[in-house]
């Protein structure tokens, strides 16, 4: 596993403004969040859906779920994998423009009670790449704060290496 895992801690408050920060000084715009779920019981996306609830207010610090994933700068990945849902994944992940960033979130994607075997690929990075890891079962709003929090430190590292991608390439 080569991204980010969450740990739990920190002042929600704190947390809210330093996401905030980063989302309008990376894009300058609202960062766009996909949700995919592969599989699981449900219990991930409940906490999910709590982020925007008023307690929250995901919306007020320029986060917005998208169902399009042409959208998406952020997929967050709920669920074992299974195996059925490798392809809408993929196709999923394709879609997305670059730079992109996928989020593993609850037990089930980092390993979970289905580690590879006939029906689930277990883990989320033996598909697809993972910047953040955010264990629990299920996170709570709190650790999702966290993960989206890591994501933009990660996608600013990203950027960074893409406009330098992007001027080597211009100089040749």
């Amino acid at each position: 596993m080569t991204g980010v895992t969450v740990r739990s801690g920190g002042d929600e408050g704190q947390l809210a403004a330093r996401l905030e920060h980063n989302i309008h000084t990376l894009f300058g715009r609202s960062l766009y969040v996909r949700t995919i779920d592969t599989g699981s019981c449900a219990a991930c996306e409940s906490e999910i859906r709590l982020l925007l609830a008023p307690h929250y207010d995901l919306q007020r610090l320029g986060i917005f779920f998208t169902p399009a994933p042409r959208h998406a700068d952020v997929l967050m990945v709920t669920g074992p994998v299974i195996r059925a849902m490798e392809v809408a994944l993929r196709k999923t992940y394709d879609a997305m423009p670059d730079p992109k960033l996928v989020v593993a979130v609850g037990a089930c994607p980092l390993g979970g009670v289905y580690d590879d075997d006939e029906f689930a690929w277990g883990r989320l990075d033996r598909v697809l790449p993972v910047d953040v890891y955010i264990p629990g079962c299920p996170p709570s709003p709190l650790a999702l704060l966290q993960g989206l929090l890591l994501a933009t430190g990660r996608l600013a590292v990203k950027i960074d290496h893409v406009s330098f991608e992007v001027h080597l390439e211009a100089t040749k």
